[in-house]
């Protein structure tokens, strides 16, 4: 799995042919990814967090400014090992907007 982190465009203040642009790079990551038979799964998710954490259950809404930096979405993806998919990750598009890869293995549990 590919977790994306980074900062929300709308906080970014991206044009509407800069946000048109980078959706473009996106869309060719996937179908690349899509074309190679490796691509399982993924959403973008939206830019409203809401947190509950501590034994007393605290109910914490941010926006993505207050967080700094977001998980904006996640890839699931096929590959035989965490080399493989950081090669994948290579064509993520937003490392020039400081954006980060977080390659995670899935687990699977016997039932």
């Amino acid at each position: 799995m590919m977790i994306f982190i980074g900062a929300d465009y709308a906080d970014l203040g991206l044009s509407p042919d800069e946000l048109q642009n980078r959706m473009g790079k996106w869309f060719a990551w996937g179908n690349k990814m899509e074309q190679a038979g490796i691509l399982r799964g993924g959403d973008a998710l939206t830019p409203q967090i809401r947190r509950i954490s501590g034994e007393n259950r605290t109910v914490t809404d941010l926006t993505s400014a207050e967080a700094k930096e977001i998980v904006g979405g996640y890839y699931t993806v096929e590959a035989k090992d965490f080399d493989t998919v950081q090669d994948i990750a290579k064509d993520f598009p937003d490392y020039d907007l400081g954006g980060t890869v977080e390659i995670r293995e899935i687990m699977v549990f016997d039932r």
